[in-house]
């Protein structure tokens, strides 16, 4: 097993005092203000901006805390630490988020001061994910692990964090700004629906640069971000981003709040004009100022070093076995695992996503037994990914059919990873305050009906994406199927789109006709499914291909005939 001597970790950043106490300070401030508010000496109007700043939000039932996972990576330390919190001061659960985050929906804001003390313990916090400043930056979850990793996205991201965090000029934007990046060949980060995505590359000299997509963004009005810069090297990737800011919290807007996001200014200014002002910008920046040090990148990759992999053997005699004993396994291995860059060594998804569950939902108990698994087997680290589901990065090959079995014990070993069942849902309705309908069960009735996991696999690849409102927290806008939830005269109806796709070739989804009701919804994805089998040329043509093939009318023929 991949056992880690006590303390270490694998691909983590380790704070430093200057980060502790930077935290402890910033905790400390939140106290006082906390005490404040519950004593009335601050309104409700005036306490909102702080506790944004710090995470909290109001939503309908209660207090909402977002913790802070930088880039998607946690130890097991954290992970324990997570569950602690949501048993003593939540219900026992987190949820884990399209950021890369976690969030707790029923927390009370007399004990926020003592759940971010608890997380500065453990190095974390809740530190700008809120409010209208640059949020946590995301990336691969299989960062570091891949086999067709170019450029170890965790390094600039980290780069980004210290730099982002608290910085004085870009504290209060026009609205909030979400940056993503990745370094390999497929896009696993989602980074053209991003205010700036990042493809991180080498060229032929072998050094790392990036290529900038600005002015993504789903929404009320969704945006494919439009390429800035082919290339940008590595010395000048904090000036040009830097450029990228000012240029839009100079120009953005902040008299409409709907209008206020960088892809609006990118639309309105038009591609050519936005790039030659952040290139007048970047002029003035670049230079010995804001140059990024050879010596600082290095010292940040020496945090991502690989860990002390073992030589296996690549090809694994006892997962072999249990393969042909087990098909359960067998099925859970072809799914939910992928090739790492290290023989012997596999990258495996851990699904929250069981068969009428919620998705992204963790139980505290889930939770510990995530942590003892991460350091049993991926030396003490884990992954939260954008699509809601957790990740062990390095995992022995022959270790994969204990680790399953655990997982399967706990309601963690679904074998739907990018397939049908493997949804994506906000809060909805059920907590959110800006929702039109709930998202959670619908997404439950939609995962019930396809439960069955050989027919999630006879489907194959079909991502469905829910949101519960306009602002597209569930991506539904990239969703191969998309539903949206609208009100209509105090009803809750969803609107489907076709088509969208999160990847490179990033695409915003058509709507297919009229919403439908809830009953009607769960229906109208079976009858959409119904038309792509039957439709497919083979089961090697996934679904969005079979639409691009075909159109949408037989589809909307299926589901609104009646009509």
């Amino acid at each position: 097993m991949n056992h880690i001597a006590p303390g270490a970790r694998a691909g983590i950043y380790h704070y430093d005092e200057i980060d502790r106490q930077f935290v402890a300070e910033r905790v400390e401030q939140f106290r006082k203000q906390v005490e404040r508010r519950l004593s009335g000496e601050l309104t409700e109007e005036e306490f909102k901006p702080v506790r944004l700043m710090n995470g909290l939000y109001l939503q309908l039932h209660a207090y909402m805390l977002r913790i802070a996972v930088p880039y998607g990576v946690m130890s097991a330390t954290q992970l324990r630490k997570l569950a602690e919190i949501g048993r003593r001061y939540d219900r026992g659960y987190g949820h884990f988020t399209t950021r890369q985050n976690l969030q707790y929906n029923w927390i009370k804001l007399e004990d926020t001061p003592a759940i971010l003390h608890e997380l500065a313990e453990v190095d974390m916090h809740a530190l700008q994910t809120s409010g209208n400043c640059v949020r946590n930056v995301t990336t691969d979850p299989f960062v570091g692990a891949a086999r067709d990793e170019v450029v170890d996205g965790r390094v600039y991201a980290e780069i980004l964090r210290q730099w982002t965090t608290m910085h004085p000029e870009f504290t209060y934007l026009p609205r909030k700004f979400k940056i993503a990046i990745s370094g390999a060949e497929s896009d696993r980060a989602a980074v053209r629906i991003h205010d700036v995505g990042l493809l991180a590359r080498r060229n032929d000299k072998g050094e790392a640069g990036f290529s900038f997509y600005v002015g993504g963004g789903l929404g009320r009005s969704p945006f494919v971000g439009k390429l800035v810069r082919e290339w940008v090297a590595e010395e000048d990737f904090v000036a040009y981003l830097e450029a990228i800011l000012r240029v839009y919290n100079q120009y953005g807007r902040r008299d409409n709040i709907y209008k206020a996001r960088i892809k609006i200014l990118v639309h309105e200014l038009g591609l050519e004009k936005f790039t030659q002002e952040v290139e007048e910008e970047f002029a003035r920046l670049r230079g010995p100022k804001y140059r990024l040090d050879p010596e600082i990148v290095e010292g940040v990759r020496q945090h991502f070093a690989p860990p002390p992999f073992e030589e296996p053997p690549d090809h694994s005699e006892a997962l072999e076995r249990a393969k042909a004993s087990d098909p359960a396994f067998a099925n859970w291995l072809a799914v939910n695992v992928a090739e790492h860059k290290a023989p012997g060594y596999a990258i495996a998804t851990i699904s929250l996503k069981p068969a009428g569950g919620i998705p992204g939902d963790a139980t505290c108990d889930q939770m510990d037994l995530v942590a003892d698994l991460a350091e049993r087997h991926s030396f003490g680290e884990l992954r939260v990914t954008h699509v809601q589901n957790l990740v062990l990065a390095h995992v022995k090959k022959d270790e994969l059919y204990d680790l399953w079995k655990q997982l399967d014990a706990a309601e963690l070993g679904s074998a739907n990873a990018g397939l049908i069942g493997d949804i994506i849902a906000c809060p909805g309705l059920d907590y959110c305050a800006l929702a039109n309908a709930r998202s959670i069960p619908l997404a439950q009735a939609i995962s019930a009906r396809f439960a069955d996991p050989v027919r999630q696999r006879t489907i194959g690849e079909l991502g469905i994406k829910i949101s519960g409102c306009i602002n597209a927290c569930g991506h539904h806008h990239v969703g191969a199927i998309g539903i949206l939830g609208v009100d209509k005269k105090g009803t809750e109806y969803y609107q489907i789109t076709v088509g969208g796709d999160p990847t490179l070739t990033t695409e915003i989804g058509d709507i297919l006709g009229p919403a439908v009701t809830e009953t009607e919804a769960v229906d109208a994805i079976e009858a959409i499914v119904d038309v792509y089998l039957a439709n497919r040329t083979g089961e090697g043509e996934r679904f969005i291909d079979t639409l691009r093939r075909v159109g949408h009318a037989p589809f909307k023929e299926r589901i609104y005939a009646a009509d």
